[in-house]
Parts: structure tokens; C-alpha cells; sequence
């Protein structure tokens, strides 16, 4: 088992900045591919952004790509999504989680394992 935390989260205004961050604890020494997803109010969960187990290879959805960065640090289990020229449209509940993977440098789009609580991001416009 891996429990994953989010924090982060908060309101601010469009343009903003804001960097979230997932803490891993429990059984961390497999091997976890990470990605973060957003859930908006009304709307179904979507991914927001991937990264492989090694780091190496990341993946950002449309909406989020050049704004957003996703980034690891496997010695510190840790995890983080810089968010930049945040949008109204970014409000949304924001979920790191993990999938068990050979530690190869594959993202994965779907077939996440473990999920955290959430962290709430309101932008404000």
C-alpha cells in the first residue's frame, strides 16, 4: 500500500502561480509511475499531467501544456505540479496518484492504483 498526500491548494487570482506537492509514505519502494488529475465541479476527472517512474518522460493534457510543469524526486517521494498563468478553468480538486510500474520511462494515461484525498485550487478571475 501507498497512501499519497496533496498540498498546495488555494484560492488565488488568474495569472497566479501556484505549486502543489504529493508526499508518498508506505510501501514505496515498488515502483510507481505518478500523475495528477483535476476534477472541476459538474465535470468528470481528467488527467492533467504524467511523468514516468525514472522522470525522464512526461505527458500534459491540452488544456494544461505550457502552463503546467509535473516533476518527481524519488530519493524525497515526492511529487509536484508548478502550476503558472493560472485560469478560472484550472479551479478544480486537484488528485496525485500512483501506478504500479516496472521503473521504466513510461507515463500512463489511465490504470492508477492509488489516489490521494485532494487538494482544492479556486482561481478567482
Amino acid at each position: 500500500q501507498v497512501q499519497l498526500v496533496e498540498s498546495g491548494g488555494r484560492l488565488v487570482q488568474a495569472g497566479d502561480s501556484l505549486r502543489l506537492s504529493c508526499a508518498a509514505s508506505g510501501r514505496t519502494s515498488s515502483n510507481y509511475a505518478m500523475g495528477w488529475f483535476r476534477q472541476a465541479p459538474g465535470k468528470e476527472r481528467e488527467l492533467a499531467a504524467a511523468i514516468s517512474c525514472i522522470g525522464g518522460r512526461t505527458y500534459y493534457a491540452d488544456s494544461v501544456k505550457g502552463r503546467f510543469t509535473i516533476s518527481r524526486d524519488n530519493a524525497k517521494k515526492m511529487v509536484w505540479l508548478q502550476m503558472n498563468i493560472l485560469k478560472p478553468e484550472d479551479t478544480a480538486v486537484y488528485y496525485c496518484a500512483a501506478r504500479r510500474a516496472y521503473c521504466t520511462n513510461s507515463y500512463y494515461l489511465e490504470g492508477y492504483d492509488y489516489w490521494g484525498p485532494g487538494t482544492q485550487v479556486t482561481v478567482s478571475s
